[in-house]
């Protein structure tokens, strides 16, 4: 029987990598978009011409249409990576976040049972490190207690839960990955970890003067998103459905990230001060270039997630330490050092070619 996988969230950073995977695994790879009149495709656009991917529209808001895409295509593994992803707009937004986050799990599990799939069909559901909240202990591991803090976490908490539900009363090999913190060159540009390679990279061409970051103390577990859609799929090859953490199992602060990405961008910081006082200050400058601004320092938010992967590599013989953090930080500001050179080459090419309309040059 074919592989068939059929993913929510492809046009994601985790999407897209897990696309990339599996088609390199020979599946036949179906992906889940929404209907908008802004297309975001960015990071998938590279493989609507593969002959083993396809795009299918629906909403994980629209139980009809998750029903008729699962009947459509009839997966043999469906990965639900789709949700409302970000804790403070959940706190905004906390029905349209429950209606997605956990109400939208049970939707695709309601769908590959309703279709007659759940004997053939497993499902991976990506959970978070979210769930821990207000940490109970560390490093967290399968048996942590969860404590959710904020609508995302508890939203997300319902869909741990009813997988655990369908698996037990229905028999379905339905599992979650637990995913601290994962990224990537494909990362949003209003995540931390992206917000600093940017910035990095804009202030090392001229093009930015300054960065402004919260608790520069923050302790992260952060990963290569890359390297954790590998264990997403490990996780439904296993012999019986069962929940696994995905993480690195080593934490990083949010000071180091900003020391090894400015490292790589050429300039060398140096950091002085304390909580809102403290400053990175380039070496050979004497500049600031990195300051903590109120409106981002939440001194009782650093929330220690770290997570503990010995299962999934003990059970998986999953690699956590394939890519290293160092190794993580030079691949996004590598990338990013690039697309501002691409930026300030097109800034040079509109600024020429307005001077040569102002001066009658071209017509």
């Amino acid at each position: 029987m074919a592989n068939i996988a059929l993913i929510t969230g492809v046009t994601g950073q985790d999407g897209s990598y897990l696309s990339e995977f599996l088609l390199d695994k020979g599946y036949d790879v179906h992906g889940i978009i929404r209907r908008s009149s802004v297309d975001y495709r960015e990071r998938i656009a590279h493989l609507e011409g593969h002959k083993n991917f396809h795009l299918h529209y629906g909403d994980l808001g629209d139980s009809m249409s998750i029903l008729q895409v699962v009947s459509k295509v009839r997966p043999t593994e469906i990965y639900n990576l789709a949700a409302q992803s970000h804790v403070q707009v959940s706190f905004d937004s906390p029905e349209f976040t429950a209606d997605v986050d956990a109400t939208g799990v049970l939707r695709v599990l309601e769908a590959v049972r309703l279709c007659g799939l759940a004997d053939t069909c497993k499902i991976y559901q990506a959970s978070t490190s979210e769930l821990y909240g207000k940490v109970e202990e560390v490093p967290q591991n399968e048996q942590t207690p969860f404590h959710p803090y904020s609508p995302y976490a508890v939203a997300k908490l319902y869909g741990f839960w009813i997988v655990k539900e369908y698996r037990e009363a229905y028999n379905m090999f339905c599992c979650s990955g637990i995913l601290f913190n994962h990224e990537s060159e494909r990362r949003g540009e209003t995540f931390v970890t992206r917000k600093i390679t940017l910035a990095a990279a804009r202030i090392a061409q001229g093009k930015q003067e300054k960065l402004y970051l919260g608790n520069l103390s923050s302790l992260r577990d952060w990963g290569y998103a890359k390297d954790y859609v590998e264990c997403m799929w490990l996780i439904l090859q296993n012999k019986k459905p069962e929940d696994f953490v995905i993480a690195t199992g080593v934490q990083h602060s949010v000071r180091e990230f900003c020391y090894y990405a400015f490292k790589h961008a050429g300039i060398e910081l140096e950091f002085q001060g304390e909580g809102l006082d403290e400053k990175g200050i380039d070496k050979a400058t004497g500049k600031v270039l990195v300051e903590v601004s109120p409106d981002f320092y939440r001194p009782t938010d650093v929330v220690n997630l770290w997570g503990d992967p010995s299962k999934a590599k003990r059970e998986l013989g999953w690699d956590p330490a394939k890519t290293s953090f160092e190794e993580l930080v030079k691949i996004m500001v590598d990338h990013d050092m690039a697309k501002v050179a691409v930026e300030r080459a097109s800034e040079g090419i509109r600024t020429n070619l307005a001077e040569y309309l102002e001066k009658g040059i071209v017509k």
